[in-house]
């Protein structure tokens, strides 16, 4: 039994480094997402701990997944061209993001019609469009609208202009300045206030893909040497960062990013950088695995995260009777890490991958439907006397 595809990923051709990332990257965020299934729900008060967690990890998760896309993007468009760019950017992120956006927002709208009665937000069908033009207002999947339009005006720019990373940083900073005055003046520019603010991170990957995807700086980036001093500097970052965003406000975690963008940026590129050390670091020494595998699935795992863990809060909560704050919390961070993966697999094997793309991904259906990966059915017909 291989129910996520560990054996088809591991031989596979990629950065080690970069699916180790961004495997730890959607766990802390799925942390956060935890945390926040369970507000209103439990009393997390009673643990202050694991709130000051999710704060102190806070800052950094997402840049580093804008900078790790703007990485590979240059390798992208030499490969395959603007168009072929612009299509698979199209399949693998604008697609999901309508077909989860769509799920989810239904299923918020039919839990509405049973709860209105005690609620005080209204749902509407209207949310449906808000995924493209004001995706905040839907929640999580505001990462995936930037980091779909960010990529297709990137990549515009980059082939048609012709202009150079550098000037792509240049110009991605000019926008995190005029996003800092956005979020500084609480002013609401749609889609275009997360754009601004992460075509900076978006540009900063594609300045420096040449030497990070260099196989001779392996052994430079992955030093014991860099990593101590780093991890004073992310520490000592961390502890400020959080003593901001603990600060009563209606903004929480986001109140350091809406109130000092710019201690925000520096906290931003700190917890990326040791992130890719310690990356490195497990790239060399071959272990914790099954971080690559998460890795590899995180985008799958974004798309339903929220959906999955809100049905393990209900099971673990309502039919469990579970009500001991830390085990809900080991329960349902693992039930939004594992239960997606797995489920993506399960659908490439039976010909519902079209649930994540509109390509299908065809190496790996055939290597899954070649696998007994989900096979009981065929284990029960095989079994004597049946």
């Amino acid at each position: 039994m291989d129910p996520f595809n560990s054996k088809f990923i591991l031989k596979e051709k990629r950065w080690l480094w970069i699916d180790y990332d961004k495997g730890i990257s959607i766990m802390l965020v799925g942390y956060g997402h935890c945390l926040d299934s369970l507000t209103g729900h439990a009393d997390l008060s009673a643990y202050p701990f694991f709130n000051y967690i999710g704060t102190f990890l806070y800052g950094f998760r997402m840049p580093l997944f804008f900078i790790i896309s703007g990485l590979l993007v240059g390798k992208s468009l030499n490969k395959k061209g603007l168009g072929g760019y612009i299509s698979d950017r199209t399949n693998n992120i604008l697609f999901p993001l309508l077909v989860w956006g769509f799920i989810e927002i239904s299923m918020q709208i039919l839990a509405a019609s049973y709860t209105s009665f005690t609620s005080n937000t209204t749902i509407g069908p209207s949310r449906y469009l808000m995924l493209l033009l004001d995706p905040r207002q839907t929640g999580h999947f505001w990462y995936l609208n930037a980091l779909f339009f960010i990529g297709v005006i990137y990549a515009f720019v980059k082939s048609v202009l012709k202009l150079k990373p550098v000037f792509h940083v240049l110009l991605g900073f000019i926008f995190f300045c005029i996003s800092a005055y956005l979020h500084v003046n609480n002013i609401n520019a749609w889609l275009l206030t997360d754009v601004l603010e992460y075509y900076f991170f978006f540009s900063l990957g594609d300045l420096i893909s040449h030497v990070m995807l260099d196989e001779n700086n392996i052994k430079r980036f992955s030093s014991w040497k860099s990593f101590f001093p780093l991890l004073a500097v992310f520490l000592t970052t961390q502890y400020f960062a959080a003593k901001v965003n603990q600060q009563p406000s209606n903004l929480g975690d986001d109140l350091l990013e809406h109130t000092m963008p710019f201690f925000y940026l520096f906290e931003a590129l700190v917890g990326c950088t040791i992130s890719v050390n310690f990356s490195f670091l497990l790239q060399k020494y071959k272990v914790f695995t099954w971080i690559r595998i998460v890795g590899y699935h995180s985008l799958f795992v974004y798309c339903m995260q929220i959906i999955v863990m809100t049905m393990a809060r209900i099971f673990f909560m309502n039919f469990l009777h579970i009500t001991y704050i830390p085990a809900l919390i080991v329960l349902i961070w693992a039930s939004g890490i594992v239960l997606p993966i797995f489920f993506y697999n399960f659908c490439l094997k039976y010909n519902l991958w079209w649930l994540y793309t509109y390509k299908k991904p065809v190496k790996q259906v055939e290597y899954l439907q070649k696998t007994k990966i989900f096979s009981f059915r065929k284990r029960v017909e095989e079994a004597p006397g049946i």
